[in-house]
């Protein structure tokens, strides 16, 4: 193992289907590929950092339902530790119901994701968070959020999509990584969300799927990196996959601001692994560890 990685979020149940095409309303598509596995971003980036070599746990919340049973088995078969913050809670934790285009690698998705559940912080998160190298967070559960940000261990956080509590998550963590669709109140371009988190971050970095990631610090401005240029077949985990890597080369060396951009390129390395590749695993027999890249 190389560093210590905890995770902080939503973990759902996956259930894709690849397409030959996106149903229109009232319509009937029949499926090329089924999958079901564990997905949310948190997850998925706790198999990402895993798989690359990572000691990890995942902080989040899923129950005693028969469906989270099938995620704690699957993590667990990835050597995750799982800490359920709501294991006596017997509704089925989020299903996300996602299609893939066969042709293009576009998804979509439709969940729940934390909608409807409370998890609070356990009695013994700081002795989670003085156990890690690195914190990972994705905004989901806020309660879990708002708590990891305060430990000593450098915190990455995952924007996905802009909610009110990211206020208090953008200036707290140590790098925030978002993709271009994210955007803040107020700003209706990536170009106005970036000058506004350039402001308000430390260290950032906006990905823009196969175009340069364009990245900030505070002491050293702003830069592009470009990313590999590879066919793209499902694009489902990609950023999630990014993070989750992004993650696994700071704990494996430690932060340091002037190493920033080589995180980020080893992140970039393995999300275009991840998007070259079908369904929501098979991908992971080619992801190196971190040790084997570019470190």
């Amino acid at each position: 193992m190389t560093g210590r990685l905890l995770c902080v979020g939503l973990a759902t149940v996956d259930l894709l289907h690849r397409v030959p095409r996106f149903p229109a309303a009232n319509d009937k598509v029949t499926a090329l590929r089924q999958d079901i596995a564990a997905g949310g971003p948190a997850c998925n980036a706790a198999v990402t950092a895993a798989v690359a070599g990572s000691a990890v746990t995942l902080l989040t919340a899923l129950g005693d339902h028969p469906l989270a049973r099938l995620v704690h088995q699957e993590l667990a078969g990835f050597g995750i530790t799982v800490r359920d913050c709501t294991p006596d809670r017997r509704e089925s934790p989020a299903v996300s119901a996602i299609t893939v285009h066969e042709r293009t690698g576009d998804r979509s998705i439709v969940s729940t994701d934390a909608g409807g559940v409370d998890a609070q912080p356990p009695a013994d998160l700081p002795a989670l968070l003085d156990d890690a190298d690195v914190v990972l967070i994705d905004g989901h559960h806020p309660a879990l959020a708002a708590a990891a940000v305060r430990g000593s261990a450098p915190v990455v956080f995952d924007a996905g999509r802009y909610r009110p509590q990211h206020e208090e998550l953008l200036t707290a963590a140590t790098v925030v990584i978002c993709s271009g669709d994210y955007r803040l109140p107020g700003q209706d371009s990536p170009e106005g969300t970036i000058a506004e988190l350039r402001r308000i971050t430390r260290t950032g970095a906006m990905t823009r799927g196969g175009e340069p990631i364009t990245h900030w610090d505070r002491e050293r401005g702003t830069g592009e990196l470009a990313v590999p240029r590879v066919p793209v077949r499902d694009t489902l985990g990609a950023g999630d996959a990014f993070h989750g890597a992004f993650a696994a080369s700071v704990a494996h060396s430690g932060w340091d601001p002037a190493e920033f951009v080589r995180h980020l390129d080893f992140a970039a390395e393995v999300a275009a692994i991840r998007v070259r590749n079908i369904g929501p695993r098979d991908w992971l027999e080619h992801v190196p560890r971190v040790t084997e890249s570019r470190q």
